[in-house]
């Protein structure tokens, strides 16, 4: 059984584009879910110990790169070149994959406007699909994690679902029928509940926009080298597969 966790960086709104970050990604973590509670979950609790002293801490990208709280340490350099070392050290020997999808949020309006499809709902279809891609033949053998977000956000992701699946209409590559097998469940989930799955997810998914954006790379943060290293790959390639750029510039 395979699980698909998501997280997305940056919102997803299209009237208001923040011009030093104008994309929306939603990305999704396939992690093995025996592999996860065997090796995960510890190596995420071994990690918390060593730099908070304690299990119980969420980590939050957020929250990291604000200082704040738990995080406020990381004002120290040298206490914050030792929390990166170890946490890109971790990322980097964890087994998993990466698919993502980053909404070009200028082109994507230029292009669709008025019928711009919300970048949430679009990405959604694409990582379904690659999710499906990632179980091949094998019935009955995923699911898939998302964060909440807000009731009516949760609600309209919620039917977005139920029309991927339960008969309706599928993506645009794949038949409800086809998602329905594969995939035994959809939930969504507070980040407050200790998951390292969706922890790992939460990591992994801003430095794709950085990047994809051009944003000049930090010393100390999660490495766009670690998180590309893991990103699924299809003959070798990941741009198209793992990682889907729309509107695309080809």
């Amino acid at each position: 059984m395979k699980g698909m966790f998501l997280d997305e960086s940056g919102d997803h709104k299209l009237k208001r584009i923040n011009p030093k970050y104008p994309v929306f990604v939603l990305g999704g973590v396939i992690v093995d879910r025996t592999y996860a509670r065997a090796i995960v979950e510890p190596a995420f609790r071994q990690f918390k110990i060593a730099h908070f002293g304690r299990e119980d801490v969420i980590l939050h990208t957020v929250e990291m790169n604000k200082g704040r709280g738990d995080y406020q340490f990381l004002a120290d350099p040298v206490l914050r070149k030792a929390f990166y070392s170890d946490l890109n050290d971790m990322l980097g020997d964890l087994d998993y994959e990466v698919v993502a999808c980053v909404i070009r949020k200028p082109e994507h309006v230029a292009k669709s406007k008025p019928d711009a499809i919300d970048p949430y709902m679009y990405s959604l279809d694409i990582l379904v699909e690659r999710f499906c891609e990632a179980l091949g033949d094998d019935m009955d053998n995923g699911f898939i994690c998302a964060e909440q977000r807000n009731p009516g956000l949760d609600r309209a992701l919620i039917a977005a679902w139920e029309e991927l699946t339960n008969g309706g209409s599928g993506t645009g590559n794949l038949s409800s029928q086809e998602i329905d097998a594969r995939v035994v469940g959809f939930s969504l989930k507070d980040k407050k509940p200790n998951i390292a799955g969706m922890q790992l997810a939460d990591l992994v998914i801003t430095p794709i926009g950085r990047y994809v954006v051009g944003t000049a790379p930090r010393q100390n943060e999660v490495r766009w080298s670690v998180v590309e290293s893991k990103v699924r790959r299809v003959g070798g390639q990941y741009l198209g597969n793992g990682l889907i750029i729309r509107p695309d510039r080809t």
